[in-house]
């Protein structure tokens, strides 16, 4: 288990020490908190002695310039090729990713395709300019520039990267859960994330909702409280549908250390196996579709005489027998009109036209039954 948190909290979780290498927690479990600073002078050694040159020439020295060195994401980054290298190893039976909150988690998931994207279009380019560049510019200046050892740390860091996309999007051998406590707005943030998710393609197989009361509370004074996760607990269950809900209640006691752990682990899974993917929906797509867009659902076992759709203001409402789902649309999509909608061989095609004019106002119009079109 490795945290890619920089606020790491897996050591305090356990109540044991943890380092940048893994070191066993239990027979059977190992931890690991990353140390940017100490993989920072392993892998990209090359580059921050370029950055603190940098640095100091800019009047910034000591303490300072190491810290500034350790630019932002590189945590990230770290932990990806540390994935990679785990599940590669052959040694371990499962690996998880105790992940930060949404915000970094997204970052850390969309690094493979903003990195491969730069190191296609931009690096090379940079890399000859700099060739070019450097011998003029070290006659007129003593700013420290890049050799072609730091472009090579970078590109053999790259290297190391490879895969690793395709490993955590492959959705038999990796998913995603999410932790949700009975709140509004933490609900409503984890919705927008789940969307997201799909759209990277990687699979969210299962929903924890946590910090629940549980019913063994029967003091009067906390009734507006229990109405309210009931509440809570129906909006998570009906905004994540058809994913499994995980229920773990309100402790007595903070769960910390191995056997509180283990505990809420057994309340929370049951006869469950844990380490197996608790849900196979394939994850929602959008694909261009001439002028506008198209969001495409999978609903393998959908009748279209059952199938009902609507929107309401950023959501999409999808309704199959008894069945409702509502899916947050994602940015690209909110402010376009929906224009049209068909069930084909499972799948759920909903098309969305232009983005209207600036100033035109983003008017979205509800969807009728879907049908076979419309």
């Amino acid at each position: 288990m490795l945290s890619t948190d920089p606020a790491h909290s897996l050591a305090d979780a356990f109540d044991v020490p943890l380092a940048s290498r893994p070191r066993p927690i239990t027979p059977s479990l190992w931890g690991q908190q990353l140390d940017a600073q100490e993989r920072m002078e392993e892998v990209w050694g090359d580059i921050q002695a370029w950055l603190l040159q940098v640095f100091e020439w800019a009047g910034v020295d000591g303490v300072e310039a190491e810290e500034l060195s350790l630019l932002p994401g590189l945590e990230e980054m770290f932990a990806l090729v540390d994935i990679r290298a785990h599940a590669d190893s052959g040694e371990w039976d499962v690996v998880i990713v105790d992940c930060a909150p949404t915000a970094e988690t997204l970052r850390l998931l969309s690094l493979p395709d903003v990195l491969a994207w730069f190191m296609d279009r931009v690096f090379p380019a940079g890399r000859r300019l700099n060739r070019v560049v450097a011998p003029v510019l070290s006659r007129v200046s003593d700013l420290p520039v890049a050799g072609d050892d730091v472009f090579g740390s970078a590109s053999r860091f790259y290297e190391s990267l490879d895969g690793v996309k395709e490993l955590l999007a492959d959705t038999r051998r990796s998913s995603v859960r999410l932790v949700v406590n009975p709140e509004s707005m933490v609900i409503a943030e984890a919705r927008r994330t789940a969307t997201y998710l799909s759209l990277f393609g990687y699979r969210v197989d299962a929903v924890i909702a946590n910090r629940l009361l549980p019913e063994v509370v029967a003091d009067p004074w906390f009734d507006r409280w229990k109405a309210r996760h009931a509440a809570h607990l129906a909006a998570i269950e009906e905004g994540f549908a058809p994913l499994p809900i995980l229920r773990a209640d309100l402790a007595d006691d903070e769960p910390i250390g191995v056997e509180r752990l283990r505990d809420l682990g057994a309340a929370l899974y049951g006869a469950l196996d844990a380490a197996a993917v608790l849900h196979e929906g394939a994850p929602l797509t959008v694909e261009r579709d001439g002028d506008g867009m198209a969001l495409l659902v999978e609903l393998p076992f959908a009748d279209r005489e059952d199938l009902e759709l609507g929107r309401r203001h950023d959501e999409l409402l999808v309704r199959v027998g008894p069945h409702r789902r509502a899916l947050m649309l994602p940015d690209s999509l909110r402010r376009r009109s929906v224009t049209g909608a068909v069930l084909r061989d499972g799948v759920l095609r909903v098309g969305f036209g232009p983005v209207p004019a600036r100033g035109a106002g983003a008017a979205p119009a509800p969807v009728a039954a879907a049908g076979g079109g419309a």
